[in-house]
């Protein structure tokens, strides 16, 4: 299985899924799948398709949301809105987690969900470092 990393009670990031981590994250009690991951981006990697037809054999909801870079105004407008509906717990991924923390943490920003200080701390005890992107 992917190295999941806890955020919150509601989410979770991981570096790239497979097909096969699907059916272990709905045993674990995933109920919506983020991909943030733009499909080819390497060789090798699973296809957002793929991931999808997975996640609904499973009867998780998922959302292909691909994040190149920094996240759009749009990205973290649509992440804010979808996790406020989702199904939760949320499984979000990307090549690293990156991306997905980062356009978690954004969002939550944004909304004033969570101040920025408690957003830095929920990324450094998940192993990311977002004081660049949350000042």
């Amino acid at each position: 299985m992917a190295d999941i990393r806890r955020v919150t009670e509601d989410l979770s990031v991981a570096p790239q899924i497979t097909v096969e981590d699907v059916a272990e994250a709905a045993r674990l009690g995933f109920r919506t799948i983020i991909n943030n991951r733009p499909d080819n981006e390497e060789p090798g990697q699973p296809s957002g398709h793929e991931i999808e037809a997975a996640a609904q054999a499973e009867g998780l909801a998922y959302l292909h949301l691909p994040v190149r870079g920094s996240p759009t105004p749009e990205q973290v407008e649509t992440t804010a809105r979808v996790l406020a509906d989702a199904d939760k717990p949320v499984l979000a991924f990307c090549r690293s987690g990156t991306r997905s923390i980062v356009t978690w943490a954004i969002s939550e920003a944004t909304t004033g969900a969570r101040g920025r200080d408690e957003l830095k701390a929920l990324g450094r005890e998940a192993g990311y470092d977002l004081s660049g992107v949350l000042g």
